[in-house]
């Protein structure tokens, strides 16, 4: 005969499916957030690894970076799509945490990220962010946060205006759409400090290169960058 704990769980399960970020099916492990066959599909690069990497070819001569990577390939119609769409669009923050987890790991083992101190998520403009409700780049730091032990700095970047989508637009069009947008207060807070700039996907990193070179802009003060995934032109 089951426990009473299990008969319980069971029932809870009936009503309240607890099922996979990526694919949907029933999970039945209690903090498991996806299945272990979305698991063995998520694309990983390996760039955190890997020095002059795609993502550091990327700000060659446009921002002067210390590391950068993509923890995986996004692809559409492929589960990491899955797993941004439901972070982004579906309020799942948790599944957030869960990558930026799986972000710091990938940082811890690289030995290319260390020296952090502290993580600044891309801001989003206040108008957006209150219409979502969070910033899902800030989601993914303090997941990353909770595995380095480097506090989160969400007060220093500030996006001072709105953009238009980045998608279909070409390079210099993306630049333009974001120049100017970035501005830094209470700069003494990160003045000589090694800072670890996160975000969900990188496409042609316009909007990380502005927000780079702001930061940048504040005496001994060094970047590096890390995003969830990298979307091909």
């Amino acid at each position: 005969m089951k426990p009473l704990s299990n008969i319980l769980e069971d029932a809870l399960q009936l009503f309240y499916p607890h099922v996979c970020a990526g694919c949907g099916d029933d999970l039945h492990g209690k903090i498991q957030l996806i299945c272990f066959n979305c698991m063995q599909q998520l694309p990983h690069t390996d760039f955190a690894k890997i020095p002059d990497n795609q993502i550091e070819h990327i700000f060659y001569g446009r921002a002067k970076i210390q590391s950068a990577c993509s923890i995986f390939y996004f692809s559409k119609g492929q589960i990491i799509q899955q797993l941004i769409h439901q972070l982004k669009y579906k309020g799942n923050q948790e599944i957030g945490i869960y990558l930026g987890k799986l972000m710091g790991d990938q940082l811890i083992n690289s030995g290319r990220f260390e020296n952090i101190d502290a993580i600044i998520p891309l801001p989003m403009h206040p108008d957006k962010q209150r219409k979502r409700g969070y910033n899902q780049a800030e989601i993914l730091a303090k997941g990353i946060s909770q595995k380095i032990n480097v506090q989160v700095l969400n007060d220093i970047v500030l996006r001072s205006k709105t953009t238009s989508t980045q998608t279909n637009k070409q390079r210099i069009e993306r630049w333009t759409n974001v120049d100017g947008t970035f501005i830094i207060q209470n700069q003494s807070t990160i003045l000589g400090k090694n800072i670890l700039l996160v975000d969900d996907v990188i496409t042609t990193g316009a909007t990380l290169e502005a927000c780079t070179n702001v930061i940048l802009s504040i005496e001994n003060t060094t970047v590096s960058i890390a995003v969830l995934a990298h979307a091909s032109n």
